[in-house]
């Protein structure tokens, strides 16, 4: 980093050296070849950030902003394309480990977003692609730790390393999710 005053910006104008300062910038340009260089930046690479209302390919959130237009992040679908109405969207089934108090439920669906909008959680702390084969085991495998006949079960060690496996490195479960999604879009052409 640069100190105060010490150093001046190593850009070109037209008429010679740019005569301002390159204080505190991390390379020795001022703050109107820093923007310009960002500006650049941002037409060359894109600027992700969150989509103006979630893909209607995948249903991500995050985006691609070109001066273009918008990418989904996930599945690259340009935003405003329209979509192939004769092709339904695709199944993508998950396991869903959500918590709710103290309890954590494992459970399957193929349309997450709808089938937990209708159970009370507090958190929705991993998702593992299976349907009910993978389920049926999952409930078998933590047994144990079962509440009754439901889908309910109590924390213990293995059931909280199993969740802590699955989520490693994924900050956002719906992304993982949404990536899915995505592929499923891409292999079906």
């Amino acid at each position: 980093m640069f100190e105060s005053g010490s150093a001046a910006c190593i850009a070109s104008t037209r008429s010679g050296p740019c005569p301002r300062p390159a204080d505190h910038a991390p390379v020795p340009l001022c703050t109107a070849h820093l923007g310009a260089v960002g500006d650049w930046i941002d037409a060359e690479a894109g600027h992700t950030d969150a989509l103006p209302t979630p893909c209607r390919a995948c249903g991500s959130r995050l985006g691609v902003r070109y001066p273009s237009g918008w990418l989904c992040a996930a599945c690259e679908w340009r935003v405003g394309e329209v979509l192939d109405g004769e092709l339904p969207p695709p199944r993508v089934d998950v396991v869903y480990y959500i918590r709710f108090d103290d309890r954590i439920k494992i459970g399957t669906t193929a349309n997450p977003r709808q089938r937990l909008q209708r159970l009370w959680h507090d958190d929705v702390l991993a998702f593992e692609r299976g349907d009910r084969l993978v389920e049926r085991r999952r409930h078998t495998q933590f047994a144990n730790l079962r509440q009754g006949t439901s889908e309910w079960f109590s924390p213990g060690p293995a059931l909280d390393r199993h969740i802590t496996e699955l989520a490693a490195g994924i900050d956002d479960p719906w992304a993982r999710h949404a990536r899915w999604v995505a592929d499923a879009v891409a292999l079906r052409g």
